[in-house]
């Protein structure tokens, strides 16, 4: 998820923001390791903001099964239910940002009227994440809307770049966020990508915090780059799953442990045709053993 630009999308449809119709019918694509293999559409954000129909019927064609909304794009819920639904794709989750608190109770009732199951609080400003309190209130908000999404039968997540994994007077931020939401309220979309950038290992964090994480963001890291918790908002180290220096292997065999129970491919920038990157990703992931 690039930072800047996903946050553009997300302010101009935040009024909208929800999820998109749960799809009946048919077996859902997975790799072996069991997980059906979805993509987030922010990959083809610039195809699918000019033909909303014909994206959605590329990434069919690709063999996706589920999609993630990351914006609404202002067009009416019964359009987005529809393209979802002519193309055989089933979506249960969306993305929204931290403008949410303004519109919480709305957004949940159109979540909840167009069977949204997820809704992922998928980004924070630089000036929302300034020090360990700023992520102390934001897990009271979390937890808040977490019990008021289980009320409408949603369940409320969050998801990662890598500069939750700064240290605040020796604590880190996201185990703090982690420790003060409730995981029956909040849990975890872990982004792969973003947590390995930081550093940290995704097996390890499944290890601590078990059953936290039911969906995972499939990205990878192009050889050649360090760590950081500083965002990288430049299309260079983003690459197609399999082709980086992330090991999937033992990411998935701990995945049933760590509650996952849908995989999305995403990639913020593809060097050429995001259909052509996103469906190297799933070829990968489908023929991964």
């Amino acid at each position: 998820m690039h930072p800047e630009t996903r946050r553009q999308f997300l302010s101009e449809s935040t009024a909208r923001l929800a999820g998109a119709a749960a799809l009946a019918g048919g077996v859902l694509h997975a790799n072996p390791h069991g997980l059906p293999i979805g993509l987030q559409l922010y990959t083809v954000r610039t195809e699918l903001e000019k033909d909303f129909p014909g994206t959605l019927r590329k990434v069919a064609a690709i063999g996706y099964k589920e999609v993630e909304l990351y914006a609404f794009l202002n067009m009416p819920a019964s359009e987005i239910r529809r393209g979802i639904a002519d193309n055989g794709l089933a979506c249960e989750a969306a993305h929204y940002d931290m403008t949410l608190q303004d519109a919480l109770a709305r957004e949940i009732d159109y979540a909840k009227e167009l069977g949204l199951r997820y809704m992922l609080m998928a980004w924070l400003t630089p000036e929302e994440r300034r020090s360990l309190d700023d992520y102390k209130h934001h897990a009271d908000f979390f937890n808040h809307a977490g019990e008021q999404c289980k009320k409408a039968g949603i369940q409320f997540g969050y998801h990662n770049h890598n500069f939750e994994f700064k240290t605040y007077n020796g604590v880190l931020a996201f185990d703090e966020l982690l420790r003060r939401t409730d995981p029956h309220l909040v849990q975890i979309e872990l982004d792969c990508f973003w947590i390995t950038f930081a550093g940290k290992d995704p097996v390890e964090y499944f290890k601590k915090y078990p059953g936290r994480y039911p969906m995972l963001h499939i990205k990878d890291r192009k050889p050649g780059y360090g760590i950081s918790t500083d965002v990288d908002d430049k299309p260079g180290p983003f690459t197609e799953v399999g082709r980086g220096t992330i090991d999937w292997k033992p990411i998935f065999a701990a995945s049933p442990a760590a509650g996952v129970k849908r995989i999305f491919v995403e990639q913020d920038f593809c060097d050429g045709s995001p259909f052509e990157s996103a469906r190297i990703s799933y070829e990968y992931l489908k023929n991964l053993s």
